[in-house]
């Protein structure tokens, strides 16, 4: 045998209790719904309604019953306003369809006490509202359950392993290389001469403003910020300039 036709073989017989179980409570409920119909058309009857339409108030009766029982079940995840008001309507309708069932029974008991008949004739209505519940909650929580299919002959179900992905790390160089401070305005720029030269530089600036030349000029030719040259200048002569950033 396959797995597929034993698959198939536990889903019928998984199948079978169902269907008898749904069968059994319609049957009964049909069974119930036909003897509460009986006493309440009778009733309407004997209420002076017209013959020819003394069946119809049963059906209003019963039916909402059998409406507001599948309202309950179907409104569980609903909101509480919604499932109170079919709780409301069952709870009317089957204690209407009791009540003159008894009613029924104890105006026309006639070998019977009335206790008795009203005993009797309660039976239907509740049995009606009972099995109409037990028929949604069958139909509403039992299905074929779904199959996993079986597994090809000679593959295996191991899943491939994970594959993994290099960690991305920085640039050594990103991280090792160290801030350089902005010193060209001092010393001119990164690849002009060091310390030892300013001293020249500082007279040379002396001497070209001297003749006239503006700041700017002058920055320009021994390659400083403007700001520098200005205090080259304010420097007096004998002194020698500091190593400051501009501001």
């Amino acid at each position: 045998m396959t797995p597929s036709s034993s698959s198939g073989t536990a889903a019928s017989r998984g199948r079978g209790p169902v269907v008898v179980a749904v069968v059994g409570t319609f049957g009964l409920a049909a069974a119930a719904f036909v003897l509460s119909f009986t006493a309440l058309r009778d009733l309407a009857i004997l209420a002076a309604v017209p013959a020819g339409q003394a069946w119809l108030w049963p059906l209003v009766v019963d039916g909402v019953i059998l409406e507001a029982t599948t309202s309950v079940v179907a409104l569980r995840e609903a909101s509480t306003k919604a499932r109170r008001f079919a709780w409301l309507l069952l709870t009317s309708g089957a204690g209407v369809s009791v009540a003159a069932n008894i009613t029924h029974a104890v105006l026309t008991a006639t070998s019977v006490p009335g206790l008795v008949a009203a005993a009797v004739a309660s039976v239907p209505p509740l049995t009606l509202l009972a099995m109409t519940h037990l028929t949604v909650e069958l139909m509403r929580n039992t299905g074929t359950p779904t199959a996993s299919p079986a597994p090809l002959s000679g593959s295996t179900a191991e899943e491939p392993a994970p594959r993994l992905l290099p960690a991305v790390t920085r640039p050594q160089a990103l991280e090792q290389a160290p801030t350089q401070p902005d010193r060209s305005d001092d010393v001119g720029t990164a690849d002009g001469p060091g310390p030892a030269d300013r001293g020249q530089r500082v007279e040379q600036a002396r001497a070209m403003a001297a003749d006239g030349v503006a700041r700017r000029e002058i920055a320009e030719t021994l390659g400083v910020h403007p700001t520098t040259v200005g205090r080259w200048l304010a420097i007096p002569a004998q002194a020698h300039p500091r190593d400051e950033e501009p501001s």
